[in-house]
Formats: structure tokens, C-alpha cells, sequence
């Protein structure tokens, strides 16, 4: 069994400039990431994929064992996330002459996860031998009693009415936050499927003070500060 962790950080953020390589609990933000692949003690090989020479150099000082440029047109603000995760694994495949079983692609924004999250996940995915298995964390919001859409002409509805059964939110269906934390994939799902989801999609879940996902200034002060105890 094949196992690549991929970590795709694109230069040139607006929420929080710079954050793939800020500092944050003595290291750059990156770094912890690539600790907790390393950590897991599950993957053949780690790599960061990126357009940024500065990340690209932050990922290798933190032990990633692989690097791979990203081509600029899969890192502007409108390229989607797949087409640069296949050309990562592509490249990879092409530079080891192997192919992998599964690819875990870890997002560098999400510094309070632990090795643990991955390994479940990895378990998870491997046990049920499906498509894919995503993270997440218990909403806070339901859709079947406080989440609202705006509808055309300006007022609100419930996103999902409840069943006529259904007067308690504990009685709805439990409803998840995705926290991009871990994505764990078969291999053709990734490379020849079209999209995240599928018939067989199953959650992982983690809890909430290890899904942090860094993308304002607010959520690295939130971060730091769970960090620090």
C-alpha cells in the first residue's frame, strides 16, 4: 500500500498575507503541517506543491521529502484546487516511477489537527475502501432550524424545513462543517473522478478546537491562542 501526503500552499493571499510561511508557535505555519504527516508514520513520501519559491523553501526546511512547482495557472485566485492536487500526485508518480494506493491531501492552514486526525482518517478510508473520506466538525448551525437562505426577494427561509416529526434539533439529522483539514483519497477517485463528492463520501469527524482553518487575521489570532495552551 502506496501512501502520498500532498500540502498545497499558493503564494499570494489576501485574507492573511504571507500566512503559509508566517510564523506561528515558533514555526512557520506550513511547518506544522508537514509535522503532522511526518508524525503520522503512514506515508511513503510528503510533499509540497507550490507556486512560491519562499513556501517551496519553508516546506523543505521543515522535512518535507518532496517538492513540486505548481504551474502559475493552477494558483491564481479562480483555479480550483483538483487540477493542481492531480499535476502534485502526477509529478510525484512520474518522479518515483510508482503509484501510489491513496494520496492525503493535508491542508497548510489547519495547524491544530494531530497526527492522530490523519491516522483516523487514513483508517477510515481504508476500512471502508471508499471513494474518499473528507473532515469535519459538528456544526453549530443546523439547516433544519437556524441556518437560513436569502431567497430573491430579500427575505429568509430555513435551508432545510424539518420533517413534520421533527420539533428538536437533537431528533434532525446531524449536519457537519467541513474544516478542509484532511482529504483522504483512492487514487482513481482523485485522478479520474469528477468532483469531491460521491455516492460512497464518508465524514471523519474531529472536534472543534482541532479544526481551526486559517483564513483572516481573526482565525490566526484563534489559532495562536489555542496553540499556546
Amino acid at each position: 500500500m502506496a501512501r502520498l501526503a500532498t500540502i498545497l500552499a499558493r503564494g499570494g493571499s489576501k485574507g492573511v498575507p504571507g500566512k503559509n510561511i508566517r510564523m506561528i508557535a515558533g514555526r512557520p505555519l506550513i511547518a506544522h503541517t508537514v509535522a503532522h504527516a511526518q508524525d503520522a508514520g503512514l506515508f511513503d513520501a510528503v510533499v509540497v506543491s507550490s507556486d512560491a519559491g519562499d513556501i517551496l523553501e519553508a516546506g523543505k526546511a521543515a522535512g518535507a521529502t518532496h517538492l513540486v512547482r505548481r504551474p502559475d495557472e493552477m494558483a491564481s485566485d479562480q483555479a480550483g484546487k483538483l487540477p493542481g492536487l492531480r499535476h502534485c500526485v502526477a509529478e510525484m508518480e512520474a518522479q518515483l516511477g510508482l503509484t501510489f494506493d491513496t494520496i492525503t491531501d493535508l491542508q497548510p492552514t489547519s495547524p491544530t489537527r494531530i497526527a492522530d486526525d490523519i491516522a483516523g482518517a487514513i483508517a477510515l478510508q481504508a476500512r471502508l475502501g471508499v471513494s474518499n473520506v473528507i473532515s469535519g466538525t459538528e456544526a453549530k448551525s443546523s439547516p433544519y432550524f437556524n441556518l437560513v437562505e436569502e431567497q430573491s426577494d430579500g427575505a429568509v427561509a430555513l435551508s432545510k424545513p424539518p420533517a413534520d416529526n421533527v420539533v428538536r434539533r437533537q431528533d434532525a439529522p446531524r449536519c457537519f462543517d467541513l474544516n478542509g483539514s484532511i482529504y483522504v483519497w483512492r487514487r482513481d477517485a482523485l485522478m479520474e473522478g469528477d468532483g469531491l463528492w460521491f455516492a460512497d463520501t464518508h465524514l471523519f469527524e474531529m472536534p472543534a478546537e482541532r479544526s481551526v482553518d486559517i483564513d483572516t487575521e481573526t482565525d490566526f489570532a484563534f489559532a495562536e491562542f489555542l496553540m499556546s495552551r
